[in-house]
C-alpha cells in the first residue's frame, strides 16, 4: 500500500470511529508507530484531523471548520468530476445561485462561455473569478464577511436572498446525512444556506463522498428539500439509496 493510500483509509477509519489510535494502526499496517505518526502530520497539514496525545481525531468531530484554501486542495479529482456532472443541470437561461465553497467553486470554473446567465452568489471568490465572464451578469450578496470561507452573511446578506428568485441553487454541505440532513459548523452561514434553498425552484447539491455520514453543529435543510445530490463514487450504494429514499436523485460521478 502507498503512503498516500494508507493516509486515505487513515482519515477513513478517523470519520467512522471518531478517533484513531497510533499503535492500534501501525498494528493494522504492519508499519512503524513513527510511520503512523508521519501519516497523520500529513493528514493534519491537510486541514482534515487534529493530532491528539496517541492519536487524531477527524475535525468534523471537533467542530472545527478547515479554512477555504485547505479545502480548495483536497479531493481535487472528485471535485473536478462533481462540477462537469453539474453542468448538466445548468439552465439553457436564466438564473442560478452558487453557495460559498470549494466545489461550488470548482463547478464556477466550468460554466460555459455561451450561455447567458445570471449568478447570484454571496461567495465573493467566486464572483471574482466569473467577473470577466461577458456572458454572465454576476450578483454579489453583501454582508459580513467571513474571512475563514469568503462567504458573506447575517442581516444584509438575508434580506437580498429574501427578495431573489433564481431558476437552480447550487449548494454546498460540511455535512450530510439521512439522520441530520444537511449541516455546517457556523450558524451564520447555515441561515444563508436556508434562504438561498428558498430562494430556488431546484436546488442541486454538490459534495464529495467525505462528506457523507459527517453531522456538524447547525443543519440548514432536510434531504427532502434538495432535488438532485452528486457526489462521487466512494459513496457506498446502501448509503447513497438511503440518500435517495430521503428524497433527492443521487448521481455519482
Amino acid at each position: 500500500m502507498y503512503a498516500e493510500e494508507r493516509q486515505q483509509v487513515i482519515l477513513d477509519r478517523a470519520r467512522l470511529r471518531g478517533r484513531v489510535d497510533v499503535t492500534a494502526l501501525a498494528d493494522e499496517f504492519a508499519v512503524t508507530t513513527e510511520t503512523i505518526r508521519r501519516d497523520l502530520t500529513i493528514l493534519e497539514r491537510h486541514g482534515v484531523v487534529r493530532r491528539v496525545h496517541g492519536g487524531a481525531i477527524p475535525v468534523e468531530r471537533l467542530g472545527f471548520e478547515p479554512g477555504l484554501s485547505t479545502r480548495e486542495s483536497v479531493m481535487t479529482a472528485e471535485k473536478t468530476r462533481i462540477a462537469k456532472a453539474a453542468l448538466a443541470e445548468l439552465p439553457e437561461e436564466g438564473s442560478i445561485l452558487l453557495d460559498a465553497g470549494s466545489t461550488t467553486a470548482r463547478f464556477a470554473d466550468e460554466l460555459p462561455t455561451d450561455r447567458e446567465l445570471t449568478v447570484v452568489t454571496h461567495s465573493v471568490n467566486i464572483a471574482l473569478s466569473l467577473s470577466t465572464r461577458p456572458n454572465l451578469t454576476m450578483m454579489l450578496v453583501g454582508g459580513r464577511l467571513r474571512s475563514r470561507t469568503l462567504a458573506t452573511v447575517d442581516s444584509w446578506a438575508l434580506q437580498a436572498l429574501h427578495e431573489t428568485f433564481v431558476d437552480v441553487a447550487f449548494m454546498a454541505t460540511n455535512g450530510i446525512s439521512a439522520e441530520r440532513g444537511l449541516t455546517t459548523p457556523d450558524s451564520a452561514e447555515a441561515m444563508i444556506k436556508r434562504a438561498a434553498i428558498s430562494s430556488a425552484r431546484r436546488c442541486v447539491l454538490l459534495a464529495d463522498h467525505t462528506k457523507v455520514g459527517n453531522d456538524c453543529f447547525t443543519r440548514f435543510a432536510e434531504l427532502s428539500d434538495i432535488d438532485t445530490f452528486i457526489t462521487d463514487v466512494r459513496v457506498d450504494r446502501p448509503t447513497a439509496d438511503e440518500i435517495a429514499n430521503a428524497g433527492p436523485r443521487v448521481v455519482l460521478v
